[in-house]
């Protein structure tokens, strides 16, 4: 199967900045750029292997277009191509696991963020890019969640978790942890690599930078421990471009999609 990139230009959903419609573009242009070779460190061509299907026609506002999305991800889907998609905002990750899990019995969700993303609404809004695991868990849409580099735990997020039966690998818990959690992930797995799940010293371009977090070196060291074969989709998302810095979030964010290649096939 094929890892094949779509961009889902999305932010109508962000609570504090928006951006993130514009990362897919950001991403392209840092994968094809010749500061580097496109390899990863499996080793092999992931800029050789990715096939690109462009990115999905979305309004600019209003709420989240739920079936918009799912039906672009559903017609990928039914290519046979394993589905990198390209956020957006975190919120994009509700439609694109609908679309998903009707393919698979059973589906493990391995998410890498600073937050949970679990709220039940965050400022009257359902499908805040805030809240996209809770709307994935109320659905079914997902057998297990795991979440790791989590630092910005609150009461009401620390419900959710418990009511929704996550398990949760947070920053204090250190590197170790997160790497046994994804050595454990059971296929087939959707990942979700929120970009703030970085130090943002790591990844400027971000909407919600929070101190603390991993580095570039250890969120590869956790990618390279999930079970080769196991990721059936990714998303990246909440990368920025709007704040990034000399484009540098946009190389990390295309380092992790070949290393995301790499743990594929």
């Amino acid at each position: 199967m094929t890892p094949t990139l779509l961009g889902i230009p999305w932010d109508a959903s962000s609570s504090f900045q928006r951006g993130p419609a514009l990362a897919p573009a950001a991403i392209r242009a840092a994968l094809r750029s010749d500061s580097t070779n496109g390899w990863n460190e499996e080793p092999a061509d992931a800029r050789a292997l990715l096939q690109d299907a462009g990115d999905l026609a979305l309004p600019t506002d209003g709420p989240l277009p739920l079936e918009a999305i799912t039906a672009g991800a559903r017609a990928l889907l039914e290519t046979g191509a394993v589905p990198i998609f390209l956020g957006g905002d975190h919120a994009v990750t509700w439609p694109l696991v609908r679309a998903v899990r009707p393919r698979h019995e059973r589906l493990t969700i391995f998410h890498l963020d600073a937050h949970p993303d679990l709220y039940d609404e965050l400022d009257g809004r359902r499908d805040s890019h805030a809240c996209p695991f809770a709307r994935i868990l109320e659905e079914g849409g997902a057998n297990y969640l795991v979440q790791a580099g989590i630092r910005t735990l609150n009461a009401h997020q620390r419900d959710q978790a418990r009511r929704f039966g996550v398990e949760m690998v947070t920053m204090r818990q250190g590197l170790e942890a997160m790497v046994t959690a994804a050595r454990r992930l059971a296929g087939p797995v959707y990942l979700s690599v929120d970009l703030d799940a970085l130090d943002p010293a790591f990844a400027p371009g971000l909407s919600h930078p929070e101190p603390g977090g991993l580095s570039t070196r250890e969120l590869l060291t956790i990618l390279q421990a999930i079970p080769k074969g196991r990721i059936v989709a990714a998303d990246v998302v909440e990368l920025n471009p709007m704040t990034d810095l000399r484009d540098l979030t946009a190389r990390v964010a295309a380092k992790v999609i070949g290393e995301i290649v790499g743990r594929v096939g």
